[in-house]
């Protein structure tokens, strides 16, 4: 029997590092961030680049995903406090039409700004495999941290910033 659980562990360890090696790996912090276009909720279309010189929190995220939706309202606080100090916060939501989007964004009463990335085209050259993952991007486009997975607080969320802001 030990030696059948043994042979188990085994090949599932041996899956496990070659589906990690062969899964792409998100933008390294310290690298610039890839520059994008897409269309807002209010259909008018962002880049990234529209914001140099600024510091950006770009999250990506969709409505069906329970952590998503968990940390939209410290996002959402993080926007009323930090965007008056000069910080941007993106969301993009991956894959979804944007009136469900609409929707959503209304029914939570959240006001930060939404862009829709539908064909994930973006989220495939950012290398996002597990939503939501947030990528703090400096004011010169180089991205200083990535975070897979949701916040727990506005606390967490503001201790990446102190990375990003003066």
């Amino acid at each position: 029997m030990s030696r059948i659980l043994a042979a188990i562990l085994v090949t599932i360890l041996v899956l496990g590092l070659i589906i990690t090696g062969c899964e792409a790996e998100a933008p390294e912090t310290s690298n610039k961030a890839p520059d994008f276009e897409l269309p807002g909720l209010d259909g008018k279309p962002a880049s990234l680049s529209d914001f140099r010189g600024k510091p950006v929190l770009l999250n990506f995220w969709a409505t069906w995903c329970p952590p998503c939706r968990a940390e939209m309202p410290y996002i959402q606080e993080i926007y009323e406090e930090w965007s008056g100090k000069g910080l941007v916060v993106l969301a993009i939501n991956i894959g979804e039409n944007p009136s469900k989007v609409g929707e959503f964004m209304e029914s939570f009463f959240l006001s930060f700004p939404v862009l829709l990335d539908e064909d994930s085209k973006v989220s495939n050259e950012y290398n996002v495999r597990a939503i939501p993952t947030t990528f703090f991007i400096d004011k010169n486009g180089i991205i200083q941290v990535t975070k897979i997975g949701s916040f727990q607080s506005t606390a967490e969320i503001e201790k990446y910033l102190s990375q990003i802001t003066p």
